[in-house]
């Protein structure tokens, strides 16, 4: 069986070890040579280029987020297995892992360390699909030859340059679809390389749970489970057209999932429509002193990806999911287009003040769209506000000095709520 060493990169028949360096870092698959479409994910990115550039916390479990009202961004895998997950509030994180660390979020390192990864995968295949700062598609279809090397093993050079040139870890998943590739990097992480060939397909997925499929929230799970379907198995037993009658377009889309078939491309140039960041909260809230303070680090989100693309948006969006599962969606169009973090969550909390209407809410977004390059963003002032364009200055002050003298040089008090 094709077999492959992740650490010194030697490719074998069937082994439990490698030959050459004898790590047991061995990835071994019949189509392991045959598969082109990868999906590479960081290994809790936040937290890891904080472990990165502390070595202090290296062996203590880190959590990236807010202060004690505040939510958990990520966490390292030492405060996962305690139970700690993205979106939780901060005092329940807290109390699930007494000994965390906490540490406020410094957006313009993990965009250079994103550029910097993302160079690497640019190197391996012109068809790169970034979905955040921390993950991307590639499909390196006919690089072999350019390369002397199958993908699996380019990919293996990928995550090891990552380790020794950037000091982070990577997942790799290599199927012959997108989708597979995702499911298959969240297999064995962190610093998993798993792989799913079509051979395999039906039988890998017959008993998995349909949550696996990306994009099935738990509004559509419970859909599906009112219908009866909780695993893939279920799925199959349903006809197309009985899906689609039931699901409309989703399913369409889930039938096809079942069978293991997504004709999905790997869109290296795909036009970027919005930029937005939401979470759906562990516990329903009414207090808009903590909403207040995720309407920020939502702007702070937004604004940081807005910044690295080097875009700007016209329209600001607020979205508020009651718990009752009602959608609230409210834009404002701007005079002028913005990247700046000040502006958009200004613009974010009118909305939300707009809403007139008491939560609790389960769910909160904010976001970008009618993007634009941003070389005329932030450039007028504005009349009703004559001390926007004095923010927006001093915020890129901020993000040059935080670039340059790390995470305690400037933090808001508004993002500590």
């Amino acid at each position: 069986m094709p077999s492959l060493c992740r650490d010194c990169l030697t490719t074998f028949e069937t082994g439990k070890r490698c030959p050459a360096c004898r790590s047991p870092r061995v990835t071994a698959h019949p189509e392991l040579f045959d598969l082109t479409i990868a999906h590479m994910d960081c290994d809790a990115f936040f937290a890891s280029v904080e472990k990165r550039d502390n070595p202090d916390l290296a062996d203590k479990p880190v959590i990236v987020g807010g202060g004690q009202r505040g939510v958990v961004s990520t966490a390292c895998y030492l405060a996962r297995i305690k139970g700690v997950r993205s979106a939780m509030p901060m005092f329940q994180a807290l109390k699930l892992c007494p000994d965390a660390v906490v540490v406020k979020p410094r957006f313009d390192a993990y965009v250079e360390a994103s550029r910097a990864i993302r160079a690497m995968m640019d190197e391996l295949t012109p068809v790169v699909q970034p979905l955040s700062l921390d993950e991307a598609f590639m499909d390196l279809s006919g690089t072999e030859r350019l390369h002397g090397a199958p993908p699996a093993v380019m990919l293996a050079r990928l995550v090891k340059r990552m380790k020794d040139e950037v000091g982070l870890t990577g997942s790799i998943g290599l199927s012959h679809n997108k989708f597979l590739a995702k499911v298959a990097s969240d297999l064995d992480k962190p610093r998993g390389f798993s792989v799913i060939g079509r051979a395999e397909t039906t039988d890998f997925l017959r008993e998995k749970p349909v949550r696996l499929i990306w994009g099935i929230g738990p509004s559509a799970q419970e859909q599906l489970e009112a219908a009866g379907i909780r695993t893939f198995a279920d799925l199959l037993r349903w006809e197309r057209r009985d899906l689609h009658a039931r699901f409309g377009g989703m399913g369409e889309r889930l039938w096809h999932l079942a069978r293991g078939e997504d004709a999905r491309r790997v869109e290296a140039h795909e036009p970027v429509k919005g930029l937005s960041n939401e979470t759906t909260f562990h516990e329903d809230t009414a207090d808009v002193d903590i909403l207040d303070g995720h309407i920020w680090r939502m702007a702070e989100k937004v604004s940081s990806r807005a910044k690295a693309r080097d875009l700007a948006g016209r329209v600001v969006t607020l979205k508020l999911k009651r718990a009752n599962h009602t959608l609230i969606s409210k834009r404002q169009s701007l005079r002028h287009p913005t990247q700046i973090a000040d502006t958009i969550y200004r613009v974010a909390r009118g909305l939300f003040d707009q809403v007139g209407e008491a939560g609790p809410y389960r769910l909160l977004g904010v976001g970008i769209s009618e993007l634009t390059g941003a070389a005329e963003a932030d450039r007028e002032g504005d009349l009703l506000d004559p001390d926007a364009g004095k923010r927006a200055e001093v915020e890129r002050a901020a993000d040059a000095i935080r670039a340059r003298f790390g995470k305690d040089a400037i933090v808001k008090g508004r993002s500590l709520r």
